[in-house]
């Protein structure tokens, strides 16, 4: 056998690292005298290039089932919730590092359907707005309790001033369940905030491998893993292995286009509004009950399309004498509550197509803008 020439071992061991993909040729390079050196160069080259496109993502925790534990394996209500800090959800998920730059912040750790407050959200949607206006930062991922992460998702689509990526996401089982959603929701999460495709389309809620619109999307299952969607409208798109696929849009007016600005807003300056449920044989007494507690909004949850009880109508008659803004919404999922006549008569606002609980966050910060029933129709009709 003959023996190789020292120039034929580096033409050899060149080749077997350009298989091996250590080594890329373009048409302009030359083959390297040093193999050794030229490995190491290209692997340097290759990290420093891999640094500078891993996205810069920070996740804000604020509890929920997403960082409970309970019991048993097979344990899926009545657990704990908040239990975990940020940093051990991150140990779940170690394929994390491998997409992204993450920091982390606890700025609650709460039940969110128990102990959701207008000083949370406030909290939350000002932490989120200096976040991201760090230069250095290129997304926002929140981790959420589910029972009222639409509310807080529209607080914030609503107040936060940026077109980076601010995507919400939670569990609907806890951490110690036998499959577990949280896990791979977040890594979800994470990748949709690092993508460019997520920019300037406002809050997103990254569930069950669905997208959706803070806007439009709501709880739609009390237990079950696939709880977010929007049965009428649909979800904006899906995320299959780590990737968004979009296929709708948002074009309803949000985030850096908002009249609401959280650098302007504190939670003393949110005023009360609550929400009254129409039924059969209702009367007025909810809605006398909440304008003598301070309300400064009323949204009536009525039946059909809005409609309000007779015995009802005299209550919220009297309500808008004493200056308390009426919106007419709707208990049922699907349709939109329309103008009517008994909105001119009475100088109600109607709520378009957005459920009573994000109806309530759009009227409290209307309410900090104007009293002026036509101005806040044109914020419904708008957002």
């Amino acid at each position: 056998m003959k023996k190789l020439t020292t120039k034929k071992k580096v033409a050899l061991t060149t080749l077997a690292l350009m298989s091996s993909g250590i080594i890329a040729i373009s048409a302009n390079s030359t083959y390297a005298s040093n193999p050794v050196e030229a490995k190491s160069a290209t692997t340097s080259n290759a990290k420093d290039s891999s640094k500078k496109e891993t996205p810069e993502i920070k996740i804000l925790a604020t509890g929920g089932t997403i960082a409970g534990t309970g019991s048993t394996s097979t344990q899926t209500t009545g657990y704990r919730a908040g239990v975990l800090t940020p940093d051990q959800l991150l140990e779940a998920v170690p394929s994390l590092k491998d997409i992204a730059n993450i920091s982390t912040e606890q700025i609650a750790s709460i039940d969110s359907g128990t102990a959701n407050t207008n000083a949370v959200m406030v909290k939350l949607a000002k932490e989120v707005q200096k976040t991201l206006d760090d230069p250095k930062c290129d997304g926002v991922v929140i981790t959420h309790g589910t029972d009222t992460m639409e509310e807080t998702a529209y607080f914030l689509n609503l107040t936060v001033h940026s077109d980076k990526p601010i995507v919400m996401v939670g569990s609907m089982r806890p951490s110690t369940a036998l499959s577990a959603d949280g896990p791979l929701n977040l890594y979800n999460a994470v990748a949709l905030a690092g993508s460019k495709e997520a920019h300037d389309k406002g809050v997103l809620i990254s569930m069950n491998g669905k997208i959706g619109n803070a806007r439009d999307i709501f709880k739609t299952s009390t237990t079950d893993v696939d709880a977010f969607n929007n049965p009428e409208l649909g979800i904006l798109g899906y995320m299959q292995d780590g990737k968004p696929y979009f296929y709708n849009l948002p074009i309803k007016k949000h985030t850096a286009e908002s009249d609401f600005d959280i650098r302007n807003i504190t939670e003393d300056s949110l005023p009360r509004v609550d929400i009254v449920y129409s039924h059969a044989n209702d009367d007025r007494v909810l809605v006398d009950a909440v304008v003598a507690a301070g309300a400064k909004g009323i949204i009536h949850a009525g039946t059909g399309n809005g409609s309000v009880h007779e015995k009802t109508l005299p209550g919220l008659q009297d309500a808008v004498k004493k200056d308390v803004v009426v919106v007419r919404d709707t208990r049922v999922p699907e349709g939109m509550v329309t103008h009517e006549q008994i909105d001119t008569d009475n100088e109600f606002v109607n709520s378009n197509n957005i459920n009573p609980q994000k109806a309530r966050i759009l009227l409290m910060l209307a309410l900090t803008q104007t009293k002026d029933p036509n101005k806040i129709q044109e914020y419904f009709n708008e957002y």
